[in-house]
């Protein structure tokens, strides 16, 4: 491991000048390699053979799948165990990789691809928080078609957050591939200890060395703070921003690789950006703010994309589903709903309090449970949502989503501290966060808790209904008034999505059963308006596909669903076509019509409906 400081990324132009004169068509270029002043402190670099690589770490499709990766001392990971350790988490939160699945099989592929790793902390002007920059650059990087992946984590995971995406597809391809974790992230701060993650993944004391997330100071049980919950930067107004910064970092890097070959530009070089869930929208962002060209092509899957006037944004109808779906899915027709009822064939008994409550505050008028939860249902179905995603949506409410979506996102458009959560709410640690637990938040953590140690507090009352005051708060700070309520509503729009520049190929995939990301509310009205506007993306709605191919080896998930990565490496190999072979780019593009949940066997390719 070598260690790259800010005063040689000064030097980055000068070294390429000195190297060759660039032909005239890359001149233009010059302006945009100007050495990144976003890189903040050292830049870590890491090389990744005999026994290691870039895309597995290491472990290989069935040690990708198989028990979490060790640590010789639990206590004090090295830095190239939390790796592993990161990798092999980031592909177990994306990708189906059970049994009957079909990864590496039907589709994917996970080898060896041995390159070295540049890693930094970037920071958008202005803000109060770094977010992390990565660079992979393969052995066998292609210099002949030089090609730069930049994509972004997807929810609120860290900096391998995308890799079971670009990385799986761009790195056997010989393209370098560009991370950012888009200002979110497990760089928890333990008030506790005062502790925070460094560069490397290890955790470190405040102002013992540079800190991915280092907030204000605060009393020792003002619990856990999380980046993007509590930075003050509503860093999903910014994501396309860190998109860009990962791109320009990449270039800068592969100059430092191949300086021989320097500069590296957006007229050389092309960048294929991809991301899928928050990630994809995060490609979208980046493609609106993209005034200089710098993107050759998107690929969004499934992407959290919002535009003002049209569709809903998260926080709606997040805030809407914490508060009505228990009881809507107490609904007689949820009864074969995979998660929706408990080992006595009955929905949860928080559920049905949930309908006693709305009944109780005249949020419905039915004189049973049942008649309740049918009016709850109609509710949700007047607000757009689907019976497709009704369904799946189940997981969601079971796994307690939505009001740690709702709470996290309240804490992060409102831009309040560890301190100052709306509505009540904190993170703590449980009894569960022992040493060894705390050691390894960097590589286990998904990016907002409830998890690993760490709890969602606050909120509650005594009542059979416990969750509920909390939930009402939430909602009230989308449809109420007040101060809060304006600064709240003008952080969503500050998020909101721009129109990218004609003639860039872009293509949307969303699976028609995602419950998390509903097709109504997202990917639909955003390509409704960029059609609107003139604009030709591509969309593919993917039948029986939903959110979270990572659940589809839960039982009657696999049987039921589709999963979407392959749709997502289609449309990559369509791209490259396009842009490396001079494929034309069609104006429309039928989604696979033939394609079908695999069943109680294991998944075959034409089950895909691929063409």
């Amino acid at each position: 491991m070598t260690i790259l400081h800010r005063s040689w990324l000064l030097l980055v132009p000068l070294l390429a000048a000195c190297a060759a004169q660039p032909p005239s068509s890359h001149r233009s270029g010059q302006g945009f390699m100007q050495s990144p002043q976003f890189i903040e402190g050292e830049v870590r670099v890491t090389e990744h053979r005999n026994g290691d690589d870039l895309l597995s770490a290491g472990l290989g499709l069935a040690g990708l799948a198989g028990l979490p990766a060790p640590y010789a001392d639990a206590l004090h990971p090295t830095p190239q165990e939390l790796r592993r350790r990161a990798i092999q988490n980031s592909w177990k939160g994306i990708a189906d990789l059970g049994p009957l699945g079909g990864y590496g099989r039907v589709y994917g592929a996970v080898p060896g691809v041995p390159g070295r790793e540049y890693q930094a902390f970037a920071r958008i002007p202005g803000a109060h928080a770094p977010h992390r920059v990565l660079l992979q650059v393969p052995d066998g990087f292609d210099t002949r078609k030089r090609c730069l992946v930049v994509t972004a984590s997807s929810g609120s995971r860290g900096i391998y957050g995308a890799i079971a995406l670009a990385g799986a597809w761009g790195l056997p391809r010989g393209c370098a591939v560009a991370y950012t974790d888009k200002g979110t992230g497990a760089g928890y701060f333990d008030y506790a200890d005062d502790t925070g993650v460094q560069l490397d993944g290890t955790r470190a004391q405040r102002g013992a060395a540079p800190l991915e997330f280092e907030p204000t100071k605060a009393s020792a049980d003002a619990g856990v703070a999380i980046k993007h919950l509590h930075s003050g930067d509503n860093p999903e107004a910014d994501w396309g921003r860190h998109v860009l910064q990962a791109a320009r970092f990449g270039l800068a890097m592969l100059d430092r690789a191949y300086p021989d070959q320097a500069p590296f530009t957006p007229q050389n070089t092309r960048i294929i950006a991809t991301g899928l869930s928050n990630g994809g929208g995060a490609v979208l962002q980046a493609a609106g703010l993209d005034s200089e060209g710098v993107l050759a092509g998107v690929v969004a899957l499934e992407p959290n994309v919002h535009v003002e006037g049209y569709g809903r944004a998260l926080y709606d109808y997040a805030t809407d589903a914490a508060l009505w779906l228990p009881c809507a899915l107490s609904d007689a027709r949820f009864g074969n709903t995979p998660l929706a009822r408990g080992k006595d064939g009955k929905p949860p008994a928080a559920w049905l309090a949930r309908c006693a409550s709305l009944r109780e505050q005249d949020l419905v008028s039915g004189a049973t449970a049942q008649a309740q939860a049918a009016q709850a249902y109609e509710h949700l179905r007047a607000g757009g949502w689907t019976d497709a995603a009704l369904n799946v949506a189940a997981s969601t409410q079971a796994f307690d989503l939505w009001r740690a979506i709702a709470a996290g996102y309240a804490s992060s458009y409102l831009r309040r501290g560890a301190a100052d959560v709306p509505c009540g709410f904190h993170y703590a640690t449980t009894a569960e966060a022992t040493p060894a637990v705390r050691a390894s938040w960097w590589a286990d953590g998904a990016g907002i808790p409830p998890g690993n140690g760490i709890a969602l507090l606050g909120g509650t009352d005594a009542s059979a209904d416990s969750a509920l005051p909390g939930i009402r708060c939430l909602r009230a700070l989308w449809d109420g008034n007040g101060a809060d309520v304006a600064a709240l509503h003008a952080s969503v729009a500050a998020a909101s999505a721009r129109l990218p520049r004609p003639g860039l190929p872009l293509w949307v995939l969303h699976g028609a059963e995602d419950g998390l990301l509903p097709t109504a509310f997202t990917s639909e009205p955003y390509v409704d308006w960029l059609r609107v506007h003139g604009l030709h993306p591509l969309y593919w709605k993917v039948p029986y596909a939903q959110h979270f191919d990572a659940f589809l080896p839960l039982p009657g998930f696999g049987d039921r669903h589709v999963p979407l990565l392959p749709y997502g490496y289609l449309a990559l190999d369509r791209l490259w076509s396009h842009l490396y072979e001079d494929a034309p780019w069609p104006l429309q593009a039928p989604a696979p019509p033939a394609a079908r949940p695999r069943g109680a066997a294991a998944l075959e390719r034409a089950a895909l409906g691929l063409p």
